[in-house]
């Protein structure tokens, strides 16, 4: 009996010992279904299905990760710029940004800075990344090829305080920077800064402190190390040794070239067009082709756009007006509320091309009543004969009259000079007004309030009386599209109208809010005197037989 037990004994512990053998052989030459993604993609819907399955999304290859510097911008969004020479081999849809913790979010294009012509990207932060401290860049990756982030990775850049522009003129640099002038009419002294270019860390005396505008002598260039055409720059606070964080590359002036590509900044000694014009835009296409039309016809030889991160159709508006003959050159300015440092950019970007430069925005034109009223067409001389000839004046001013919504419900198609025909009456000292400025008059510290410039001592400003010219001001357009406002003033020194601070300002909407609610009434608001003068003078001037404006597709 105990012979039997311990045959049967040996014989189960052989089958257990060959059944462990056997799964074992079998688990080793087995394929997962992540090796099987990994090892053997399939280009088909199932693979792509396994992969977004994964946890985390990523597969982990050797790429060499892009290289980028990221700000941080309100509502949780980043800009990524690609850093200068640094070639992007897929389309401008097929990448990602990976944060800190492995999580990703779509990487979509913002446009090219007008720095070293750099290309940047939006992401927006993922939820989980937004509980973590501190705040590291993200990396750039192609949506085939994630790579894992660095846990080293530089903390990530703010837009408050940030070096975030540079222009390079003959004689010196232009930096724009937010952070450090953060109040109106109080500028820190210029001794306080020094600028601060390459790694090497040379450093040259700052001339001027104005608002985000800072201006310094160049380096020595046998000094920089880098390379001349991609040297960073910012700038120091000398009192605590810290240097902004910077997003600006120097570029040599003798290297600088004009986006039309025939001028360049050391070669020409005269300006090449008599009268530009210059604004900052956000989703302007469908009115751009009636303000481009009124005024060219009325002889601005060039336009310069300020593109303040519009998602509208302006990218195909402004190829095809200039394929029509008109001349406009339009500049990626992402930076949030910088209307000011925009317009400075232009003063000093302009100056070899323009002589004066208008500052008006697409929703307001300049109209002269009485010289105008009984001309047959409109003739180029007719806004350069508002400039006085008298050789010290640096500026002219001109006041606006402010209409409302005229009853309109949407936009009118046939324009904002047809559609718009009631404004507000308005005493002389309400009014504002927008400047036609002698670019060659404009002080060295280009300090403006948003339409108008502080000029050299040497020059005087002039203003038109209201029989003389006036701009009228579109203001109050229909509520779908005065609405817009409310995303965000574009002047660094004005409050935006969703905060509940200074509700008599006048920069505001009387009677509106803080938030976009469209008040009762709203279309017969603002109306105050009937004014149809420039609406029938453009329908005489602009209007065809088939009763539609010229700038109406």
């Amino acid at each position: 009996m105990r012979r039997r037990l311990s045959a049967a004994l040996l014989i189960s512990l052989t089958v257990l010992f060959l059944f462990a053998s056997i799964s074992l052989h079998l688990s080793r030459s087995s394929i997962s279904r992540s090796d099987l993604v990994t090892r053997y993609p399939i280009p088909s819907p199932t693979s792509d299905l396994i992969r977004e399955l994964q946890s985390p999304p990523s597969i982990h290859v050797n790429v060499d990760p892009i290289s980028t510097v990221a700000v941080l911008l309100p509502d949780w969004e980043i800009l990524v710029i690609v850093s200068p020479e640094t070639p992007l081999s897929a389309g401008h849809h097929s990448y990602v940004c990976v944060f800190q913790n492995n999580s990703t979010s779509d990487a979509k294009l913002a446009g090219i800075l007008p720095s070293r012509n750099r290309t940047a990207f939006y992401c927006l932060m993922p939820r989980g990344v937004k509980r973590l401290r501190p705040f590291l860049q993200p990396a750039l990756s192609t949506r085939l090829h994630h790579i894992n982030t660095n846990k080293h990775s530089p903390e990530l850049f703010r837009w408050t305080f940030l070096v975030y522009e540079s222009f390079s003129t003959v004689d010196d640099v232009v930096l724009f920077a937010k952070g450090l002038n953060n109040r109106p009419g109080v500028n820190r002294p210029p001794s306080e800064f020094r600028c601060v270019f390459g790694d090497n860390a040379v450093r040259t005396a700052v001339t001027s402190s104005s608002q985000e505008v800072f201006r310094c002598q160049h380096p020595d260039l046998t000094a920089l190390n880098d390379a001349v055409n991609a040297t960073t720059i910012s700038l120091e606070i000398v009192e605590k040794n810290q240097v902004v964080p910077s997003v600006a590359y120097h570029t040599s002036p003798k290297r600088r070239q004009i986006i039309n590509g025939s001028d360049l900044i050391a070669g020409n000694t005269q300006p090449s067009h008599e009268l530009c014009a210059c604004t900052m835009v956000y989703n302007v296409a469908k009115v751009l082709r009636e303000w481009v039309t009124y005024h060219s016809r009325l002889g601005v030889d060039r336009f310069f756009l300020y593109d303040n991160d519009s998602d509208d159709d302006l990218g195909h508006v402004v190829p095809q007006l200039n394929r029509e003959g008109f001349n406009i050159t339009t500049t990626f300015w992402i930076w949030p509320k910088t209307q000011e440092a925009g317009f400075s950019h232009a003063a000093v970007f302009g100056k070899s091309l323009c002589k004066w430069m208008m500052y008006i925005d697409v929703d307001e034109f300049v109209f002269a009543p009485n010289a105008w009223s009984q001309a047959p067409a409109p003739e180029r001389h007719m806004l350069k004969s508002l400039i006085p000839k008298e050789p010290d004046i640096g500026q002219v001013s001109i006041l606006c009259n402010e209409f409302g919504p005229s009853n309109q419900k949407t936009h009118p198609l046939e324009g904002v000079t047809q559609g718009y025909t009631c404004r507000r009456r308005l005493g002389r000292l309400q009014q504002r007004h927008k400047s036609i400025v002698l670019l060659e008059a404009v002080e060295h510290s280009l300090l403006n309030m948003i339409h108008h410039f502080q000029i050299k001592k040497e020059f005087r400003s002039w203003q038109l009386s209201m029989e003389e010219a006036i701009v009228n001001h579109y203001k109050y357009q229909a509520w779908p599209e005065f609405q817009t406002k409310f995303r965000r003033r574009v002047s660094a020194y004005v409050v935006d109208w969703t905060e509940t601070v200074n509700p008599a300002s006048k920069d505001r909407a009387p009677g509106l809010g803080f938030k976009p609610v469209k008040p009762s009434g709203w279309e017969d608001m603002f109306c105050e005197v009937r004014d149809e003068r420039l609406t029938m003078l453009t329908k005489k001037w602009f209007g065809s037989p088939s009763s539609k404006m010229v700038w109406q597709s």
